[in-house]
Formats: structure tokens, C-alpha cells, sequence
């Protein structure tokens, strides 16, 4: 596995580094060689955050934590991730793709978008752009759910238009499909 670190108002040193590569190390018997994991470490308002993104298949795993103490982020961070491919390595490999966690390797990009209320005066303060891919209803949900996203924008494999799947307030999904009447 190939584990690339970055960081953000943060001197990485030498054993962080080498915790980064031993604990995120251990996810690589999950993947093929040569999987790529990207891991942001930053600090913020006296906050450690361990970000770390693995893609994969057209599949991004993501997992984000943040405590008080750098060390302890990465080893909550691995859990997370490791709790989140047992659940989708099982779903995937059984309802949508045969050896989903082998052969080729897609990446594909995520959508996040952050609105703001200033002074009661509505603000876009992030525009992200992204290639949609086509899938199903139910990989859309599932891309969803591992980016621990409460929305996601897809090309719906079944009408050939981007749809909207949502996660609504209740705990169920929404699915939002445009009318261009």
C-alpha cells in the first residue's frame, strides 16, 4: 500500500510518520498492491484531526477523526476505517460486484459543498467541481455512507440523469431526480 502524508498547520515528524505508516499499514490486507492511501494530519483550535482517504474500485473510503491527542486520532481513525470495510468489503462483494476488492482500480471523485449564514445574508464560501459517476440508487447510497456524507450527487445508471440521494432527518434516504419541464 502506498501511503502518501500530508499535512496542515503541522510539522509532521519522524514518529508520526512512522505511526501513520505502521497503524494505516494494517488496512493493506484488505486491498491489492499498489492501493493508494492518502492521510492528512492537521491541528485545529487545539484539536488533533486525522483524515484518511482510501479509493478504490469507484469506491472512497473516508474517515475522519479528531481528538486531543494526534496518536490517539490515528488509532481511532484505523477503527473507523476498519469498521467501514468489513461492513462494505461483505455488502459489496455479495449485491453489486463479484471481487469488488480486486483487478482494476477507478478512482472517482467526492462532492462536498459548505454553505454559511453571515449576518443573515446566505454566503457560497467553498464551489467544488467533480466527476459524476454512473451507478445505481443502491451504490449511491452506499458511496454516501462511507464518505459519512448526508447527500450525494450521482449519474443514475438506470435514467442516464444526476440524481440526488439524501439522508433525511427521520433516518431514511430521499432521492431527488429533476423534472425539465
Amino acid at each position: 500500500m502506498r501511503i502518501t502524508i500530508s499535512g496542515k498547520n503541522i510539522d509532521i515528524t519522524q514518529a508520526l510518520r512512522n505511526q501513520v505508516n505502521k497503524k494505516v499499514g494494517k488496512l493493506e490486507r484488505y486491498f491489492r498492491p499498489g492501493t493508494e492511501a492518502q492521510v492528512t494530519l492537521s491541528t485545529e483550535r487545539n484539536k488533533y484531526i486525522v483524515e484518511v482517504t482510501i479509493p478504490f474500485n469507484g469506491v472512497l473510503i473516508r474517515a475522519e477523526e479528531s481528538t486531543e491527542s494526534m496518536y490517539a486520532s490515528i488509532d481511532m481513525v484505523l477503527d473507523k476505517l476498519e469498521r467501514q470495510i468489513h461492513k462494505y468489503r461483505t455488502k459489496l462483494e455479495r449485491n453489486f460486484r463479484t471481487g469488488a476488492f480486486a483487478d482494476e482500480k477507478m478512482e472517482f471523485s467526492q462532492a462536498a459543498t459548505k454553505g454559511d449564514l453571515d449576518d443573515y445574508e446566505l454566503q457560497i464560501v467553498r464551489t467544488k467541481r467533480f466527476a459524476v459517476k454512473p451507478m445505481s440508487i443502491e451504490e449511491a447510497l452506499m458511496q454516501m455512507d462511507l464518505l459519512g456524507h448526508s447527500f450525494f450527487v450521482f449519474s443514475n445508471s438506470d435514467t442516464d440523469e444526476v440524481n440526488v440521494v439524501y439522508k433525511r432527518h427521520d433516518g431514511k434516504y430521499g432521492l431527488i431526480e429533476p423534472n425539465y419541464s
